[in-house]
């Protein structure tokens, strides 16, 4: 795809005879078709957009600035705000345990140290040596735990599998009784062999936030999707932000984003629906994944976080231990819920502050956020539209903030 080619949509003022804009423009045409086939972005600086624009296109329809993307594991920073607003009004404590909400996952007392999943090949991986023959108490898991990933919890599990029947596409609009789909995989998920003994170390785990997500249910006595509605989204004004968006009607493929061909599961293209197949299988509503937005409201989400204002309703002080560090293992640096920028060879490049805060998800998808350039880059992309082998995104993501970050 040639420059003259490049499908291109902006609702910002970025003409070709700008710097930012030539550098943009000179990055998508070498990235779109080969990294991924289309890419939102919306970059806010000191509050004002700079950046809104997209390129490229997928099955036929050109990308925009309304397109929705699976944002994947950007979902997490959702329900981490959800709970951390139930934090700060006195609800529940970062350091209260697991069981005190959800008693199931601890019913079945000890469990033995076992080796993890591999989410691609779906074999199962050995067990660390250091941690080989030891046991760990489930009590002793807390909500911190959770949210700096330093559960022990392994960090996929093939829960699809268990969970039921193959959904039909989206454009059914037929329900998909997540409540069946829940009795099914919420036995295994409660009682999964850790990986490694709580506290001990960062092993980023989408089996902790989809067990933060049912305490959050639980502690609002409501399905997920509504909380994250009535409690982020609704006082946020992000009216484009939205689980299941085909299958609830709210729109039409053409304009969702798709993502990969499956071919181990749906045995088809996955289009307006999660890509996350644990989400997907669990009714498209998870802790861990399965909204779909537009770059500019991830923006103003991000942009919500950087300022923390009252409507977001979280302490001041429990916000900034979210956006600063917390645990570190190996330069991977997490606050409460948010990824801080690692000090090498971080996707939000070299350039950005190490105050760096964010998210990216799985499907191309980056949120980071520049507390010192008051600057936020929500970054939508479907790069596993060209499948998750192939699916290379840590180049442009480094190169995409650092022309940025010399712009402002």
């Amino acid at each position: 795809m040639t420059a003259l080619e490049l499908t291109y949509t902006s609702t910002v003022d970025t003409s070709t005879t700008t710097p930012l804009a030539l550098a943009l423009n000179d990055l998508m045409v070498r990235h779109v078709g080969a990294t991924f086939p289309s890419c939102a972005l919306a970059v806010l600086h000191r509050g004002q957009p700079v950046v809104h624009s997209a390129w490229g296109e997928s099955e036929g329809n050109a990308a925009s600035v309304e397109t929705l993307f699976d944002i994947a594991s950007i979902s997490k920073l959702f329900t981490t705000t959800v709970f951390l607003r139930l934090v700060s009004s006195g609800v529940v404590s970062l350091d209260d345990p697991l069981f005190s909400v959800l008693p199931e996952f601890a019913q079945a007392g000890l469990r033995a140290i076992e080796g993890g999943q591999d989410p691609h090949t779906l074999q199962r991986q050995p067990v660390e040596p250091d941690v080989a023959g030891q046991i760990v108490d489930p009590r002793q898991v807390s909500f911190r735990h959770l949210l700096t990933h330093t559960s022990g919890l392994p960090a996929w599990r093939d829960v699809f599998a268990f969970a039921g029947p193959v959904p039909l596409p989206p454009e059914a609009h037929l329900p998909l009784n997540p409540d069946a789909r829940w009795a099914r995989a919420w036995p295994l998920i409660c009682n999964y062999p850790f990986i490694g003994q709580p506290g001990q170390r960062v092993v980023y785990s989408d089996i902790g936030l989809i067990l933060l997500g049912q305490a959050v249910q639980v502690l609002c006595g409501k399905p997920l999707d509504q909380v994250i509605e009535t409690q982020v989204l609704h006082p946020l004004g992000l009216q484009r932000t939205m689980f299941n968006p085909v299958q609830s009607g709210r729109a039409v493929l053409a304009q969702t984003a798709p993502t990969e061909m499956d071919l181990r599961w749906r045995l088809r293209r996955v289009w307006g629906e999660v890509h996350d197949e644990n989400a997907c299988a669990l009714g498209g509503v998870a802790g861990h994944a399965g909204l779909f937005s537009t770059a500019m409201d991830v923006a103003r989400f991000g942009h919500a976080w950087l300022e923390v204002p009252e409507h977001l309703a979280v302490d001041a002080a429990l916000a900034a231990q979210a956006k600063t560090e917390q645990a570190i293992t190996e330069d991977v640096r997490r606050g409460l819920g948010f990824v801080v920028k690692s000090r090498h060879n971080a996707s939000a490049g070299d350039l950005f502050s190490e105050d760096t805060f964010g998210h990216t998800g799985f499907t191309g998808t980056t949120l980071w956020i520049d507390p010192q350039r008051q600057c936020v880059v929500s970054c939508l992309t479907n790069g596993v539209y060209l499948g998750r082998a192939a699916h290379a995104p840590h180049a442009f993501r480094r190169e995409l903030h650092d022309l940025i970050a010399k712009s402002l």
